[in-house]
């Protein structure tokens, strides 16, 4: 029986599986953006939260703990100069899974693993919402609007004459 064993192994050992991950913290650290397997994403998500939310403290020590895991100068500095200002108010969830649909060759599911401050789309589309405040119509400004359009109305009586002219003349064509 399998209870309590809800770990992930992706098919690889654990040493292997600890360096494909490392890899792809740093990928995403530098990137913002990553395509993968669904699977690969969710294992990714568990390992990349601890990792940005030690990033928030710039100390030392909390460097040479992401250092321990991550094994890229590069991804820890573009780590605490970059992504920790930007994600310093965020209380968690600093990655978002979108789905892209299946793999050609073997039918697996993909997805964009990506840090979510860093999505110039869904953030445009945040601020509009935000930007747009919400009004009511009160009633008298919709009563004046129909009594002016009431007085403006000009009679439509030259389009249905035309229309009877051109029945008219049909009628004409058929008798003779």
């Amino acid at each position: 029986m399998r209870h309590n064993k809800k770990f992930n192994h992706l098919g690889r050992t654990n040493t292997h599986r600890n360096a494909m991950l490392s890899n792809m913290c740093a990928s995403l650290i530098m990137h913002k953006r990553i395509f993968t397997t669904v699977a690969k994403a969710k294992a990714l998500r568990k390992v990349i939260e601890p990792i940005i939310t030690k990033s928030k403290e710039d100390s030392t020590h909390s460097r040479r703990l992401v250092f321990q895991d991550l094994q890229s100068k590069t991804a820890v500095t573009e780590l605490f100069q970059n992504v920790s200002v930007k994600i310093a108010d965020r209380p968690g969830g600093y990655t978002r899974i979108i789905k892209t649909g299946n793999r050609l060759g073997d039918n697996a599911s993909m997805c964009f693993i990506e840090l979510v401050d860093y999505n110039d789309n869904m953030l445009k589309e945040t601020t509009k919402a935000a930007a747009k405040p919400k009004t009511r119509r009160s009633k008298k400004k919709a009563d004046e609007g129909t009594e002016v359009a009431s007085e403006v109305k000009e009679p439509k009586a030259k389009a249905p004459k035309a229309a009877k002219a051109k029945v008219e003349g049909e009628d004409k064509k058929t008798e003779e």
